[in-house]
């Protein structure tokens, strides 16, 4: 057989933008390099009390049908969350993680050239979803101890605009967009401008100004919520999200969704880990209690740290964070370096257990003297 000719295949040009996620290191992994047997992670923000004993249960009461496909509407997990939720099943989109979600609004919504307004530092998937489509990312800083600049979030606005991102909770930061701010953002919106708010981590938040931005969609607003299984419910390995929208937006997402889009066991799991109140609040209570035990560890270092309204805290380490962040790693903890957000002096901690906090502030104050 003769030698193949060179192969000279062209990518789309707009992957060029694009810089494949990095997630954090699995558990796994990491005892394999290090050869470790014990390992703490706190890098994904996943819940350490695990999945809703709820979804555990109805995975195994359908695991005999996984021969059958998908319910492509994911009908009986829609008509759960929408009990839940007081709003209409037509509402509702089921996703496979709330990533899946992004990147159908990009694909429904953006051409070429369009402009996608972003907050920065945020969630690096609302970039990967514009550049999927070749429009182009607009970042707008987050203000002085990364508070949500809605005056900016505004100017950044033109005629080119399509969608704008308000991730509340923030991922990396723990800050939030209080309520009346978010309000002035939604009404001075051009009605061509499509706000998703990401509500991800709305579970955690404890202000009386939080609000997960459902109310808006009631309204009337452009307004496409995103809410995900994988955090308080504890189901991020079978990937399952959601997002609410008027039934206009949310038809129109549907035209560019894969017909099985969530699996089976994902859609029984979320169906039941919504009803699943009793696993909330446990894990709203661990959080609470470990996000205090993290502050109070902080402040005895001596380190920075940004007050959370979620189930990670970021914090400043200095110069020394990517040594430091790899000495915890050989520790066997793993936790998320934050320079991949542009903070190169800075750690995100996941809250986890007491007992995986406790171990974390102990080896800092090995590593930092």
């Amino acid at each position: 057989m003769e030698n193949l000719k060179e192969i000279n295949i062209v990518p789309r040009k707009t992957l060029e933008k694009i810089k494949p996620y990095s997630p954090g290191k699995p558990i796994w992994e990491v005892q394999n390099e290090l050869g470790l047997t014990k390992v703490i992670k706190l890098a994904s923000n996943e819940n350490p009390l695990g999945a809703s004993p709820k979804a555990i249960a109805a995975i195994n009461s359908f695991v005999t049908e996984i021969h059958r496909y998908p319910d492509a509407g994911a009908k009986l997990a829609s008509a759960a969350i929408a009990a839940k939720l007081d709003i209409k099943a037509e509402e509702i989109i089921v996703t496979n993680g709330g990533d899946e979600l992004i990147s159908l609004v990009s694909e429904a919504f953006l051409e070429a050239g369009d402009e996608v307004v972003v907050p920065s530092p945020s969630f690096s998937e609302y970039e990967f979803g514009a550049h999927l489509m070749g429009a182009k990312t607009v970042p707008v800083p987050l203000a002085e101890n990364y508070q949500y600049d809605v005056d900016g979030l505004l100017a950044a606005v033109t005629e080119r605009t399509k969608i704008m991102y308000i991730c509340s909770p923030n991922n990396p930061t723990g800050t939030y967009i209080p309520a009346a701010d978010l309000k002035r953002l939604i009404e001075a919106l051009p009605k061509h401008v499509l706000l998703m708010v990401d509500s991800a981590y709305s579970y955690y938040a404890y202000a009386d100004d939080y609000t997960n931005g459902l109310e808006y969609v009631g309204a009337g607003y452009p307004v496409i919520v995103l809410q995900t299984f994988s955090k308080i419910f504890g189901l991020a390995g079978i990937r399952v999200g959601f997002g609410v929208a008027s039934e206009a937006v949310i038809s129109t997402i549907m035209k560019v969704k894969e017909p099985f889009n969530v699996n089976a066991l994902a859609q029984a799991a979320a169906a039941a880990a919504i009803t699943d109140e009793e696993h909330v609040l446990a894990s709203v209570h661990v959080n609470d209690l470990g996000r205090e035990q993290l502050y109070k560890g902080f402040s005895e270092l001596g380190l920075n740290y940004t007050t959370s309204m979620s189930n990670f805290v970021l914090v400043e380490l200095g110069a020394e964070a990517k040594s430091i962040y790899d000495q915890l790693l050989a520790k066997g903890i793993i936790v998320r370096y934050a320079a991949i957000w542009g903070l190169p002096h800075h750690i995100r901690v996941s809250v986890g257990l007491p007992e995986e906090n406790e171990c974390l502030l102990e080896s800092l104050k090995e590593i930092m003297g």
